[in-house]
């Protein structure tokens, strides 16, 4: 009778991968894909489906706003729990670097798109590619 009430307190707190997606507006697919990369924890049910801990509904929103910021997974997992597991967390030391290497990249991308731009448009107003610069 314990094992009963134990296992269902365990369930009660584990949401199913369609429960986690609901909460986060993250794809069922996506999830999963977290899930293989390691940046989610689960476990396999009876049946064989995931089931996450509560917590993974502050990583998941965790992760979506790092890849907004134009991190990829590999990045995100090697990030400190400080930066994964807790919502709307303030920066860590330990990404500092890693955050201001992805701007910079940003940032050339940017450059190299306004330049792509200005030959495009010196293409239209005089009706020839210019020469590279």
């Amino acid at each position: 009778m314990l094992f009963f009430f134990m296992t269902q307190a365990i369930t009660q707190d584990l949401l199913t991968i369609g429960e986690l997606a609901r909460e986060t507006g993250a794809s069922v697919r996506s999830i999963r894909h977290y899930d293989e990369h390691g940046l989610l924890t689960s476990i396999r049910a009876s049946n064989g489906y995931r089931a996450f801990p509560s917590a993974a509904v502050t990583q998941v929103r965790q992760i979506q706003r790092m890849i907004a910021t134009g991190f990829s997974l590999a990045d995100i997992r090697a990030f400190p729990d400080c930066m994964r597991m807790i919502e709307g967390a303030s920066s860590c030391s330990e990404t500092t670097d890693a955050q201001r290497k992805r701007l910079a990249s940003i940032e050339r991308q940017i450059a190299d798109l306004e330049r792509r731009r200005a030959r495009l448009r010196k293409t239209l107003v005089e009706g020839i590619v210019p020469p590279l610069d």
